[in-house]
């Protein structure tokens, strides 16, 4: 089977964001270093259904504001982490006055929260779609794929990601030991039994699921230093599509077919 090519740029963010225009503006400004808050060193409550702190239903205009500050912490958090961010900085890139920010979110750790459980959501949906019935090759092949387009479309989303991780996962290590594990538990007994019926070659399921993250979101994590070693030449958007088709020969030719039988 021939390989796909990646698909096209413009992928709208992993969050339905609908303050496109108010957010431009919100890009426009960059975040100030500030000294981060302290600290309680409790996890936070998962994320409450939409509205205000009184409990009353958000308005489109709320709704939109609330996307504004959202898409601005993700520009922050990206950048410095939770624990170098703070909710003077994420007002400022969402060109809103303190107060006004925190009648939406009362702690910077409501507002990273909701980020990591909305992004958990959709970083995870290409893993999700690996069907036990279809063809491993195809299903892996376009895991692969859907990883690497991911990379390229959403780097703040997989930094974010990363420096949660590199903080001990501190606000999300329930999702992780629940919702993550039992995924990941549910994806390698399908990847065992295309093993067990001899049409992938026998290998560690996790190890292989861990390796696929790796290598994709190396190139989301370590961009600056992938187009820099690349140079001008092969530093361009052709080097996703170049990392997708490497990729697809590692793990389609050389991890998982099936050595044939003497």
């Amino acid at each position: 089977m021939a390989p796909t090519k990646l698909k096209n740029e413009g992928a709208a963010s992993p969050r339905k964001r609908a303050a496109n225009g108010a957010g431009a503006a919100a890009k426009a400004a960059k975040p100030s270093p500030a000294k981060a808050a302290p600290e309680t060193g409790k996890p936070a409550a998962r994320p409450k259904a939409r509205g205000t702190a009184k409990g009353r239903p958000l308005t489109r205009i709320q709704r939109e504001k609330q996307d504004i500050i959202l898409e601005a912490a993700l520009d922050v958090f990206s950048v410095y982490g939770f624990r170098g961010s703070t909710i003077d900085q994420i007002a400022e890139v969402a060109g809103m006055s303190k107060p006004n920010l925190l009648y939406y979110f009362p702690r910077k750790e409501d507002i990273h929260r909701r980020l990591i459980s909305e992004l958990l959501v959709t970083w995870l949906e290409p893993l999700r779609d690996i069907d036990a019935d279809g063809d491993p090759i195809p299903e892996i092949r376009s895991y692969i794929r859907r990883k690497i387009e991911m990379a390229r479309d959403f780097p703040r989303e997989s930094r974010l990601f990363a420096n949660e991780m590199l903080q001990g996962a501190p606000h999300i290590i329930d999702m992780i030991e629940v919702d993550l594990k039992n995924l990941v538990d549910e994806k390698a007994r399908i990847l065992e039994g295309w093993m067990d019926a001899g049409k992938i070659a026998r290998t560690d399921p996790y190890h292989l699921i861990f390796s696929i993250w790796a290598t994709t979101q190396h190139y989301a994590d370590f961009d600056v230093q992938v187009r820099a070693v690349l140079g001008k030449d092969r530093g361009g958007e052709g080097r996703f599509e170049d990392a997708a088709r490497y990729l697809e020969q590692l793990f389609m030719t050389g991890v998982l077919t099936p050595k044939k039988k003497v």
